[in-house]
């Protein structure tokens, strides 16, 4: 799935006219190509790892512990699967956003020194990569687009539970039974994945453009390794003003973009003033730029974990980890 995740990434983050990356499959075998496995689709496997793993389990503890207490406290079931979403992924930030910033930049890179794309960085390894970013840029920035993300990233968590648990109503009911099979398991996941990816993909292309923005007054790009520039391949580093302006390296999530050349700069950090923008001069299509791979994307990503977690439920419920009587035998 991270090689799915690292496409995505490439075909936003793309500021070429006309997008040497354009359909998932497309896209994919350029990158396997040009910079095979390794290095091209699975940078950035490392931080994505380490960070999801402790997330995962602050993820899915706070949301079973606060569905369940909501659901006690008489609060309707489905307000209590949206606010049990919310809140887990607000957990789960302080983990998941410092790797999505190391994540992202390592898939948008590629390869060490690539030929084939130019991210404005240029960095070893997962740990070099860490310690330029602290090093230049201060501990904070691994947190670089934190309100951005959780923008994002809030509602999509509520909307796939919420869109979740009613899907396993429907299949119990259907099927007659709590165990309703891997098959609906897994429609159930995946669906509810890929739907609420669709819902939220306008919030994930403003939270892009957002933290894409062109600054003309600024003349230093923070976090760009000695001799690197975000400029184009062979337009001097010292332009009038006016002629060329700097953006700001984009840091965080898998949606991570450089702007396209003509893309209209938002010059606002409010989410709803960016939706009304990119609507207005792009229209729908704007709004939605980049779907297919991020309904994929999501898709597998519910489809896996969510299924895990039931079953992990299941083998709770039938070996619990209070043994009842037979613990005072002991």
């Amino acid at each position: 799935m991270h090689s799915i995740d690292t496409v995505k990434t490439r075909q936003q983050g793309d500021p070429h006219i006309p997008s040497k990356y354009t359909s998932l499959s497309s896209s994919y075998a350029r990158i396997f190509r040009q910079e095979g496995v390794r290095r091209g689709l699975y940078s950035g496997v490392t931080p994505a790892f380490l960070g999801s793993f402790p997330g995962t389990l602050i993820f899915f503890g706070c949301y079973e512990y606060s569905k369940r207490h909501l659901i006690d406290s008489g609060v309707h079931n489905s307000l209590a699967y949206l606010a049990s979403g919310f809140v887990a992924d607000l957990a789960a930030s302080v983990v998941y956003v410092p790797s999505e910033v190391l994540k992202t930049r390592l898939q948008l890179q590629g390869r060490y020194n690539n030929p084939f794309f130019t991210s404005g960085y240029n960095y070893r390894s997962t740990l070099h990569a860490t310690q330029t970013i602290i090093k230049q840029e201060g501990f904070a920035a691994l947190f670089y687009g934190y309100r951005a993300t959780l923008f994002r990233d809030l509602p999509f968590s509520a909307l796939q539970f919420a869109f979740y648990e009613q899907e396993q109503i429907w299949a119990k009911g259907y099927v007659g039974s709590q165990d309703i099979g891997l098959g609906l398991e897994v429609l159930t996941a995946t669906t509810a994945g890929g739907l609420a990816g669709v819902i939220t993909c306008p919030l994930d292309v403003v939270k892009t453009r957002i933290q894409t923005q062109v600054n003309p007054t600024e003349q230093v790009v923070k976090g760009i390794p000695t001799g690197q520039s975000t400029l184009s391949p062979g337009i001097p580093k010292s332009v009038s003003k006016g002629q060329q302006s700097v953006r700001r390296i984009s840091t965080s999530s898998p949606a991570t973009t450089l702007p396209k050349q003509g893309a209209v700069p938002l010059n606002t950090s409010s989410v709803f003033t960016g939706l009304k923008l990119v609507y207005k001069t792009e229209g729908l299509a704007g709004c939605f730029r980049g779907i297919g791979p991020r309904f994929v994307w999501t898709g597998l990503q519910s489809g896996t974990m969510l299924v895990l977690y039931q079953m992990l439920l299941r083998q709770l419920e039938a070996y619990p980890l209070v043994a009842g009587e037979e613990s005072s035998v002991i």
